[in-house]
């Protein structure tokens, strides 16, 4: 069975808090899906924008790569203009409730789960380090991986604030992502895309500059 199944892109600018700190942030949202349904990842700043990019398409769901406020700030916005739920895993939950307190994710994600959009699987692979929580999503069908903050373009995602861990955040890139094949396309939660087989080689290096 052949699917369209496609993947667009929207960058939306906005803050980051955490900490007592707050930064000015451009993020990344990857729809992916076809001319009748997707899966919004990621729900930044900017829900009509993002809204408006989905037209009158089903959102099956938002799906969190991670609960940090620039990544989740606008999940309940969406959900509340697309009926779609929002889906997180559950080790997100203390950082989900420094932004939305009141209001829960609706369904859970866990390592080894799928979301299923036009006919096509988006692989859910649990990557902790740059959160508990954090997932990246493995389409293999689309030769692509979207690895939130957990990979980018150049290296690790932060780990110098709450929730994080560097030697995590190793190992989950170093055994979950580093292994898949060297051509999958990395799209990350902010900046450019990157490859699988880009990256790999400079594991050590980041290793050294970690420690």
């Amino acid at each position: 069975m052949t699917s369209d199944a496609r993947i667009e892109h929207l960058t939306l600018s906005g803050t980051f808090s955490l900490d007592g700190g707050t930064w000015e942030v451009e993020n990344n949202v990857w729809i992916v899906g076809d001319d009748h349904e997707v899966v919004v990842i990621d729900a930044p700043h900017d829900a009509a924008a993002i809204a408006a990019v989905v037209g009158d398409r089903r959102v099956i769901a938002i799906a969190c790569t991670h609960a940090h406020d620039d990544h989740v700030r606008q999940a309940p916005a969406l959900a509340a203009l697309t009926d779609a739920p929002i889906l997180l895993h559950p080790d997100d939950q203390v950082v989900w409730d420094l932004t939305h307190a009141d209001r829960g994710p609706d369904g859970a994600l866990a390592d080894g789960d799928s979301v299923e959009i036009a006919g096509i699987s988006l692989h859910v692979i649990h990557t902790p380090g740059h959160a508990p929580g954090a997932v990246c999503f493995h389409a293999p069908a689309l030769g692509a991986l979207f690895s939130g903050d957990t990979l980018f373009a150049g290296g690790p995602g932060a780990t110098g604030r709450s929730y994080s861990d560097f030697d995590t955040i190793i190992a989950s890139i170093r055994d979950r992502l580093l292994t898949l094949p060297p051509e999958t396309v990395v799209h990350p939660g902010h900046g450019e895309t990157t490859t699988i087989g880009d990256e790999a080689p400079a594991l050590d290096d980041w290793i050294a500059r970690g420690h």
